[in-house]
């Protein structure tokens, strides 16, 4: 047979064509100019606002957009501002608590989705997707009716006060946080082969030990990738946080949202570069840590 793609030989036991390892993935001429022209628009896009916030970040002047001089005053206006340090140790907080809550109850609703069946289950896994399917502006009127009207009721729980704002910013943030832990951890569960919990099983492993030695290690990093999300999502998070914050208890995406209503100052610049790079520091560790997990693995 003649021709370059018709032709075919016999290699290590297999037939093979020529021509098909050269597929046309690899644009060529014009496209390939193209693409590569599309992708840097794209990341134009993605990152020159990044880049120009970070830029005039270090601007002296107060004026947003006219620089003057390189200066670190707006980062040292940052350190110095109680309010703003206030704001963040809220944020961390709030953040700590509701990821550890989310990722346990998210990791369980995943497991009894994906491993269990039982009635209510198809109810129950539509109610879970409805945090991430409404608007934020609905779930924060919802969370702030039902706190105004069960407040008594969680008041009555040693420890617990509505009033002061960080308990109903954690419950707030957990309850959309639980849908997408879930999400991520559901993609790893359909993943896994079930068979490694049998074997467990018939080598005499009880639920908990199959769970801890067997399942829990192979969709560790599904937990990992949804508290990360997690984590992002209430650092990020402004429309549910302002509809259910008190005073005193403002976590820095909302204090940040407030600033801005008396008009864009480098300070705001200064305040969203350091969110941006503790958010980079936490992809970066969770990188760096699901690298030498798989390495630990490959040993």
């Amino acid at each position: 047979m003649g021709g370059t793609c018709d032709s075919w030989h016999l290699q290590d036991g297999f037939v093979m064509a020529k021509g098909v390892a050269r597929s046309t993935a690899e644009p060529m001429g014009l496209s390939r100019w193209l693409l590569r022209g599309h992708s840097v628009l794209v990341y134009a896009f993605f990152y020159a606002p990044i880049i120009v916030l970070a830029f005039y970040s270090f601007n002296k002047s107060q004026i947003v957009g006219r620089w003057t001089g390189f200066s670190l005053r707006w980062y040292s206006d940052f350190l110095e501002n109680e309010n703003i340090q206030e704001s963040i140790w809220i944020s961390v907080k709030v953040c700590i608590a509701s990821t550890l809550i989310s990722v346990v109850l998210g990791t369980l609703a995943a497991l009894s989705i994906e491993r269990f069946r039982w009635w209510g289950q198809k109810a129950f896994d539509a109610v879970l997707y409805l945090p991430i399917i409404i608007p934020d502006v609905t779930m924060a009127v919802m969370m702030m009716v039902f706190f105004g009207e069960a407040a008594d009721l969680f008041n009555a729980i040693p420890g617990v006060d509505l009033g002061q704002g960080l308990e109903k910013l954690v419950l707030s943030h957990v309850a959309f946080n639980i849908s997408f832990v879930s999400v991520v951890v559901r993609a790893r569960l359909a993943n896994l082969d079930a068979t490694m919990e049998e074997a467990a099983a018939d080598l005499y492993a009880n639920g908990w030990q199959a769970f801890r030695y067997v399942t829990l290690p192979q969709i560790m990093p599904g937990v990992l990738g949804g508290a990360l999300l997690a984590i992002t999502l209430s650092l990020d998070d402004v429309v549910v946080s302002s509809f259910v914050s008190a005073v005193g208890a403002t976590p820095v995406s909302v204090y940040v949202f407030g600033m801005l209503r008396k008009g864009v100052s480098p300070l705001i610049n200064a305040v969203s570069v350091v969110i941006l790079a503790a958010s980079m520091a936490l992809v970066v560790a969770s990188l760096v840590l699901e690298r030498a997990t798989s390495s630990q693995k490959g040993k």
